[in-house]
């Protein structure tokens, strides 16, 4: 029989764990149960994180869900969907802000920023990387989500995120789920939109790099 959380012993919840012994102190199963809050009928928060992160096969898989397929599932719901892939998402972004600007000057130091930013994900997405007049690194952003195995380049929207954030620089770098990062004809072709696009505005276009999993190349615009 299922024990709710308010039930067990005080030094057993994870709440009081947190404020005792410290979040390193609890398990996997029990900071996501601290994000669920209730669990379900039947179910504690404890039993649904717990199943959550089984059916899953770790937090890495887990963090890669997308708000939607997790609000389909039992005792989750869209407003804990929404918790989940924001804590996250935050996590993802503590770890990022805290590094020293990078200076993005080679494909490179390109990959190297982008690649945790796509770790995980089973889809296409499309990442601008927004920098100053010396090419050191402003603000990520990511424009456009697409299936499996494609994602459009929305030109106007990405020059419309670079200078909202008063960018003068910028490279764009997208993932191939396929796990092949060579860069296609269409992939080439949007450099080529893009780096005419950006000098149109008084923008520098940096460069355009394809990411699958650990790998990457560099899609360069079509002579």
């Amino acid at each position: 029989m299922s024990v709710p959380i308010a039930s067990l012993p005080v030094a057993q919840r994870p709440r009081e764990r947190l404020r005792l012994l410290g979040p390193h102190a609890l398990s996997d199963s029990e900071l996501l149960a601290l994000l669920l809050g209730q669990g379900t009928r039947g179910r504690s928060a404890l039993e649904v994180a717990a199943q959550l992160i089984g059916d899953y096969g770790g937090l890495a898989e887990l963090a890669a869900a997308r708000p939607e397929e997790l609000a389909a599932r039992a005792g989750i719901g869209p407003a804990k969907a929404a918790t989940v892939v924001a804590a996250f998402h935050l996590g993802t972004r503590s770890r990022t802000s805290a590094d020293a600007l990078p200076q993005l000057t080679a494909p490179d130091g390109i990959a190297a920023v982008a690649l945790p930013l796509f770790a995980g994900a089973r889809v296409e997405r499309l990442l601008v990387l927004i920098c100053d007049t010396q090419n050191r690194l402003r603000h990520r952003a990511f424009v456009a989500e697409g299936a499996i195995d494609h994602v459009a380049v929305p030109v106007r929207e990405i020059l419309n995120t670079v200078l909202r954030h008063d960018g003068r620089a910028f490279a764009v770098v997208h993932n191939h789920p396929s796990g092949d990062p060579e860069p296609s004809i269409d992939d080439r072709r949007a450099s080529t939109l893009l780096q005419q696009a950006a000098a149109t505005v008084g923008l520098r276009y940096l460069d355009h790099v394809v990411i699958a999993g650990d790998s990457w190349a560099t899609a360069a615009p079509l002579v």
